[in-house]
């Protein structure tokens, strides 16, 4: 009787060290935003909230921001698939707002994450709003991105692989599109 009572007190121990190690885990995430990719001499740039105006600095947003390096990070934007089979997609590219490098605009490279999940991702349409979390590599990648009117090559400025990907409803600190753009359905929800 004895020897059953420890084995219980043993596994809620073994539970409770588990639970708090995890935890420990996931507060070892950082939650970031857009504008955390960006190095601060371009964030002051930027205040008007439209981060293609780094393309057209200096250094065409190629300059990354070093500080996240080697962290765990979740960053939610748009997904834009580069490696797929059907609706099963083993590498994207995360975007800050919906229409992208196909029908917008390529984001500056510091705007733009390559992501290649854990596991194949399961996605439903281009421009999925997801949830990525992983380790945040900077350097630069080329892509080819095939679009609707042929094959683009996008630069992206930092890379997460082993990828947790989640889907999520939206996602803070994306670019607003102004009323008067045609493409201002694109950030339209659905219902």
């Amino acid at each position: 009787m004895m020897s059953m009572r420890f084995k219980s007190w043993a596994a809620l121990a073994a539970a409770l060290v588990f639970a708090a190690t995890g935890a420990d885990a996931a507060a070892d995430v950082a939650h970031i935003l857009w504008k955390d990719l960006r190095p601060a001499a371009q964030a002051v740039a930027e205040d008007a909230n439209l981060p293609m105006i780094a393309a057209k600095l200096p250094d065409h947003g190629e300059t990354l921001s070093l500080n996240l390096q080697d962290k765990t990070i979740q960053l939610a934007g748009y997904a834009l698939p580069v490696d797929r089979d059907g609706d099963l997609v083993y590498q994207f590219l995360l975007v800050p707002w919906t229409g992208a490098c196909s029908h917008m605009p390529t984001p500056p490279p510091n705007q733009i994450v390559l992501v290649t999940p854990a596991h194949p991702y399961t996605m439903k349409e281009a421009y999925e709003p997801v949830a990525v979390t992983g380790v945040l590599k900077p350097g630069m990648e080329k892509s080819q991105l095939f679009i609707l009117d042929g094959v683009s090559i996008v630069q992206s400025g930092y890379t997460v692989r082993k990828a947790e990907v989640a889907s999520v409803d939206s996602v803070p600190d994306t670019v607003a599109l102004p009323v008067n753009s045609p493409w201002s359905f694109l950030n339209k929800k659905k219902n």
